[in-house]
């Protein structure tokens, strides 16, 4: 719903240079993914297994599409990784979708210990028919950029530093000497017996990003670099999105609450007691600071609400949702009451709405749309 008006919006300042490889100066795939990608390719032939970390919130858009042919030939595990800032009510439908379609999939938190020691009960299962035919098997994390890959891997490490401390002091467990394969390679041991060993690959982007929209979901979950894109873009796309779902109508209890808070504010600035001219306490800096960070999402919450139900256009015209937009700009600069005199003071509102949207601050949700697959239900 709105998805044209939201990318004819995007497009005007991005012209054609975009998503295109060799369009404008964008140096989008550089050169160590390059020699990264034929890495991974060589690689994916030793591979028994390979776990394809995504992102949650962007379960196809976060997908290499270069690779997936090739990892269509492979037993696989797709994990959708940050799952907590993932709308849980939509994800089970996500995990349909991937049964549907004869794909293994589990979300996961790269953080938990728990959440990642259910990922490796699924590979070992997953290698069970191998087993007992391979005395070493090697598993291949891939994903592109930013899903979360490294706190993966640096989970995979301490649990197989529990199972096996002698690899505690080494930074890889060397892979044994296996057929045609180079002794460059490192992993570590996650089971005895027959031998699992788990490889890690860098992050890899296509080298062209043909769909727009897919381009700037990767930039919103932080999987392109903010300069490749911009982020009043990037920031103006999440408005857009935001609009066209009409997200903001479900903040309006935290909107009212605002209010009342500030009502209450005013009210009690007349009573003034000695005891009001004692020095305070300091509060313990991470609290006040997670209540401050707390306070500014509620802020930002509720000024969007407030736009969006004074708002008396058609969200399908991108005209109109372009007013709607800017807007709310305004709205936000005064809710993280960024001066009209700074200097790049949209760039900084955008820079603040994006951090909020990237902690899940606003709140848990998913980009892409779940395919419609025909069932028997």
């Amino acid at each position: 719903m709105g998805g044209n008006g939201i990318i004819k919006i995007v497009k005007k300042g991005l012209g054609d240079m975009s998503f295109n490889a060799g369009g404008g100066n964008i140096n989008w795939f550089p050169g160590h993914m390059a020699a990264a990608t034929r890495a991974i390719n060589s690689r994916l032939k030793l591979a028994d297994l390979v776990i394809e970390v995504r992102d949650s919130r962007i379960p196809l858009s976060s997908a290499n599409q270069d690779l997936q042919p090739r990892l269509s030939t492979k037993r696989r595990v797709i994990a959708l990784n940050k799952k907590d800032l993932a709308n849980p009510n939509i994800m089970h439908k996500w995990v349909d979708y991937f049964g549907s379609c004869k794909q293994d999939c589990l979300p996961i938190n790269a953080h938990s210990r728990s959440s990642v020691q259910k990922l490796l009960e699924l590979v070992e299962l997953k290698l069970k028919e191998k087993i007992a035919k391979e005395p070493t098997l090697l598993v291949m994390v891939v994903g592109v950029p930013n899903v979360g890959k490294s706190a993966l891997i640096n989970c995979i490490h301490q649990i197989a530093s529990s199972r096996f401390p002698a690899q505690e002091k080494k930074k890889r467990a060397k892979v044994g000497p296996l057929p045609g394969v180079t002794q460059d390679i490192a992993g570590f041991k996650i089971a005895h017996r027959p031998s699992i060993y788990v490889l890690d690959t860098p992050g890899v982007l296509v080298p062209t990003i043909s769909d727009i929209e897919t381009g700037l979901k990767l930039a919103l979950s932080g999987s392109v670099k903010d300069s490749v894109v911009g982020e009043e873009r990037i920031a103006q796309y999440l408005l857009a999105v935001l609009n066209t779902r009409q997200t903001p109508l479900r903040w309006r209890n935290i909107h009212y609450d605002m209010l009342k808070d500030l009502q209450n504010e005013s009210d009690n600035k007349h009573d003034h007691h000695l005891k009001d001219l004692l020095p305070k306490r300091p509060v313990l800096p991470v609290a006040s600071d997670l209540h401050y960070v707390e306070g500014v999402a509620k802020k930002v919450q509720s000024a969007l609400y407030s736009t969006l139900s004074e708002f008396r256009g058609d969200l399908e015209d991108e005209n109109e949702l372009e007013v709607l937009i800017e807007e709310q700009f305004e709205a936000l600069q005064k809710a993280f009451k960024i001066s009209n005199k700074a200097n790049e003071a949209r760039m900084m509102v955008s820079k603040k709405f994006l951090t909020l949207f990237r902690a899940g601050k606003l709140g848990p949700f998913i980009l892409d749309d779940v395919p419609c697959v025909a069932t028997n239900s």
